[in-house]
């Protein structure tokens, strides 16, 4: 008696002539390499293809995830063809571009689920950085129409941004990242307006730009100001020295001028009364300009674009408990930092997304006390009949005590 077993998977050989439809060969040699990769020693294939009926195909695909277990087939289909129909949404990096000293172009293949995007939206954009996937939120800078089906993203490296470092400087082309479809209602309309101002500082001409590079402004007056400390600091500097026909350009450096302010607009752009508004940078530049707008009786013809959101009011701060499964993370926290911020900064990972409140990809269950929205100041507080509250940690403080649960069930 033998006192060893060989295991021959005969699949490649026998299986697929049981297949009645016609299996492509890439297909095949993908299916070889996850058996392969299971452990399987001695595989036995064969060339030829003989079609005979198959009698049970939800049996053979239940047999096909039990030989893979623990992973599945569909495991080893990401490996070969990540941007599939089908699969999670994904991209390819092609090609990466600076643009400044701390900032670039993401030029990205979306996966074949990709629907496409209206100039000044955003996307969702997964990013593995030492092993723990991180999402964030990126205007699209690209050209909608390009018949190579790219779309590009451009990245300002902050100075503690993990994930704009990341892209900026370390990530490098053929990495696969996780995206979402576009998202945002920063837009123009169907029908552009005949006068339209763009207000802009720093990387908040991004989603800006994504809709200079794709309307037709000739004959329309379109005036966008924008705001960098130096000339080196301006992204995209050579396309606003060489605006579009319809576009006039103005650029401040505001290390020597200063950062444009509201009361400034009636010298640089007389008739802005008279021009709908899009605008988009530093917190402080837009909250200027929406108490000017306001002030003036003009909101109407304001639309604002943040990448943080606005704090309306702080509370009093308190403990914030973060259960990552038996263990407890306890934060003494102010009432202006967000959870998801103070979490991050103690080490402690949580989902996140936008980070202003809109995609809820930081959403948590608090189990336990109240936490304030400091865009609203408004109060969300646990109750006896109904303990687990979800919040979005990335708008929320604590308001006294709380406890979240930092992985969702």
């Amino acid at each position: 008696m033998n006192d060893f077993v060989r295991v021959v998977e005969v699949g490649p050989r026998d299986g697929f002539q049981s297949i009645a439809s016609f299996i492509p060969t890439e297909t095949k040699k993908t299916i070889v390499a996850g058996l392969r990769a299971s452990g399987l020693a001695r595989i036995e294939a064969m060339p030829g293809f003989v079609p005979m009926p198959a009698p049970d195909a939800e049996a053979a695909a239940r047999i096909a995830r039990g030989l893979a277990t623990p992973v599945i087939p569909e495991d080893y289909l990401d490996l070969f063809a990540p941007l599939r129909s089908g699969a999670d949404l994904r991209g390819r990096i092609v090609a990466i571009t600076p643009e400044t000293r701390d900032a670039a172009t993401i030029t990205i293949r979306p996966g074949r689920d990709w629907q496409g995007h209206a100039p000044g939206q955003y996307i969702r954009v997964g990013v593995d950085v030492d092993g723990v996937r991180h999402w964030r939120a990126y205007s699209l800078t690209s050209d909608t129409s390009a018949r190579d089906g790219l779309i590009s993203i451009t990245v300002k490296a902050m100075p503690d941004g993990l994930v704009s470092q990341h892209l900026v400087h370390r990530a490098t082309p053929g990495t696969i990242i996780q995206i979402d479809q576009a998202s945002g209602d920063f837009v123009l309309p169907q029908s552009v307006p005949a006068k339209v101002l763009f207000l802009t500082g720093g990387s908040g001409i991004t989603p800006v730009m994504g809709m200079l590079r794709n309307h037709d402004f000739d004959g329309l007056d379109v005036v966008h100001a924008h705001s960098a400390p130096t000339a080196d600091d301006v992204i995209f500097a050579r396309e606003l020295a060489a605006a579009p026909t319809g576009v006039r350009a103005i650029v401040r450096h505001t290390d020597d001028e200063g950062m444009l302010t509201p009361d400034q607009l009636d010298e640089v752009v007389p008739d802005w009364r008279e021009r709908e508004t899009w605008i988009c940078g530093p917190t402080p530049m837009l909250d200027a300009f929406e108490e000017h707008y306001a002030a003036h009786g003009h909101t109407e013809l304001l639309h604002v674009e943040r990448f943080r959101p606005s704090i309306v009011e702080a509370g009093e701060g308190g403990t914030a408990s973060l259960r990552v499964g038996q263990e407890t993370t306890t934060l003494d926290l102010d009432g202006g930092t967000t959870i998801l911020d103070a979490a991050e900064d103690a080490g402690v990972l949580m989902p996140s997304g936008c980070r202003m409140g809109i995609c809820f990809g930081c959403v948590l269950p608090m189990t336990d006390g109240s936490v304030r929205d400091l865009r609203t100041g408004e109060l969300t507080t646990t109750t006896p009949d109904d303990p687990a509250v979800k919040v979005q940690t990335c708008i929320s403080a604590v308001a006294g005590s709380c406890t979240i649960e930092t992985t969702e069930s």
